[in-house]
Protein backbone atom coordinates (compact mmCIF):
# COMPACT_ATOMS: atom_id res chain seq x y z
CA UNK A 1 0.00 0.00 0.00
CA UNK A 2 1.64 3.57 -0.93
CA UNK A 3 0.13 7.00 0.80
CA UNK A 4 0.33 8.74 3.38
CA UNK A 5 0.33 7.50 6.52
CA UNK A 6 -3.11 8.30 8.51
CA UNK A 7 -2.09 8.50 12.07
CA UNK A 8 -5.11 9.93 15.01
CA UNK A 9 -5.93 9.65 18.20
CA UNK A 10 -8.77 8.95 19.67
CA UNK A 11 -9.90 10.12 22.87
CA UNK A 12 -13.35 8.26 24.56
CA UNK A 13 -14.83 8.53 27.76
CA UNK A 14 -16.81 5.46 28.39
CA UNK A 15 -19.38 4.93 31.00
CA UNK A 16 -18.03 3.21 34.25
CA UNK A 17 -20.69 0.55 33.98
CA UNK A 18 -19.98 -0.58 30.92
CA UNK A 19 -15.68 -1.08 30.89
CA UNK A 20 -15.13 -4.33 31.41
CA UNK A 21 -17.61 -4.88 28.33
CA UNK A 22 -15.99 -2.46 26.54
CA UNK A 23 -12.93 -3.20 27.26
CA UNK A 24 -13.10 -7.04 25.66
CA UNK A 25 -15.10 -5.61 23.03
CA UNK A 26 -11.84 -2.99 21.99
CA UNK A 27 -9.52 -6.04 22.37
CA UNK A 28 -11.84 -8.08 20.11
CA UNK A 29 -12.03 -5.83 17.69
CA UNK A 30 -8.39 -4.71 17.84
CA UNK A 31 -6.99 -7.81 17.72
CA UNK A 32 -9.24 -8.59 14.49
CA UNK A 33 -7.94 -5.62 12.59
CA UNK A 34 -4.54 -6.42 13.36
CA UNK A 35 -4.55 -9.90 11.98
CA UNK A 36 -7.07 -9.66 9.47
CA UNK A 37 -6.51 -6.21 7.46
CA UNK A 38 -2.78 -5.30 5.82
CA UNK A 39 -2.92 -1.56 6.12
CA UNK A 40 -3.74 -1.85 9.60
CA UNK A 41 -0.15 -1.20 11.07
CA UNK A 42 -0.80 -0.13 14.31
CA UNK A 43 -3.70 0.13 17.15
CA UNK A 44 -2.85 0.75 20.70
CA UNK A 45 -5.36 1.66 23.67
CA UNK A 46 -4.58 3.04 26.89
CA UNK A 47 -6.38 4.37 30.00
CA UNK A 48 -5.48 7.49 31.57
CA UNK A 49 -3.96 6.19 35.38
CA UNK A 50 -6.61 6.62 37.67
CA UNK A 51 -9.45 7.18 35.44
CA UNK A 52 -9.72 4.18 34.06
CA UNK A 53 -12.97 5.65 32.02
CA UNK A 54 -10.97 7.28 29.75
CA UNK A 55 -9.79 5.50 26.67
CA UNK A 56 -7.09 6.84 24.50
CA UNK A 57 -6.58 5.19 20.96
CA UNK A 58 -3.33 5.56 19.09
CA UNK A 59 -4.60 4.66 15.57
CA UNK A 60 -1.64 3.97 11.95
CA UNK A 61 -3.45 2.98 9.16
CA UNK A 62 -0.54 2.65 5.74
CA UNK A 63 -2.89 5.24 4.51
CA UNK A 64 -6.63 6.63 3.17
CA UNK A 65 -7.70 3.83 1.73
CA UNK A 66 -6.81 1.49 4.30
CA UNK A 67 -8.11 3.77 7.33
CA UNK A 68 -11.33 3.93 5.04
CA UNK A 69 -11.69 0.07 4.29
CA UNK A 70 -10.84 -0.21 7.78
CA UNK A 71 -14.49 1.87 8.89
CA UNK A 72 -16.28 -1.06 6.22
CA UNK A 73 -14.59 -4.54 7.91
CA UNK A 74 -17.62 -6.36 10.01
CA UNK A 75 -15.33 -6.56 12.91
CA UNK A 76 -15.23 -2.61 13.21
CA UNK A 77 -18.85 -2.65 12.51
CA UNK A 78 -19.56 -5.03 15.29
CA UNK A 79 -17.14 -3.00 18.11
CA UNK A 80 -18.88 0.49 16.77
CA UNK A 81 -22.62 -0.80 17.03
CA UNK A 82 -22.05 -2.84 20.08
CA UNK A 83 -20.52 0.34 21.96
CA UNK A 84 -22.13 2.78 20.95
CA UNK A 85 -24.34 2.62 24.23
CA UNK A 86 -21.25 3.08 26.27
CA UNK A 87 -19.25 5.71 24.70
CA UNK A 88 -20.12 8.62 26.37
CA UNK A 89 -17.68 10.98 24.28
CA UNK A 90 -16.10 10.53 21.82
CA UNK A 91 -12.73 12.68 20.04
CA UNK A 92 -11.01 12.09 17.30
CA UNK A 93 -7.52 13.65 16.52
CA UNK A 94 -5.66 13.88 13.35
CA UNK A 95 -2.14 14.07 13.94
CA UNK A 96 1.23 14.37 11.88
CA UNK A 97 3.90 11.79 13.02
CA UNK A 98 7.27 13.64 13.35
CA UNK A 99 8.90 10.58 14.98
CA UNK A 100 7.66 6.79 15.07
CA UNK A 101 9.98 4.58 16.73
CA UNK A 102 9.36 0.96 17.96
CA UNK A 103 11.11 -2.91 18.13
CA UNK A 104 9.43 -5.68 16.44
Amino acid sequence: MSGKLVVRIAELEIEPAHLETYRLLLTEEIEAAIALEPGVLSLNADSIKDSPHKIRLLEVYANQMAYEAHLQTPHFLKYKNATAGMVTTLRLIDVDPIIMGGKP
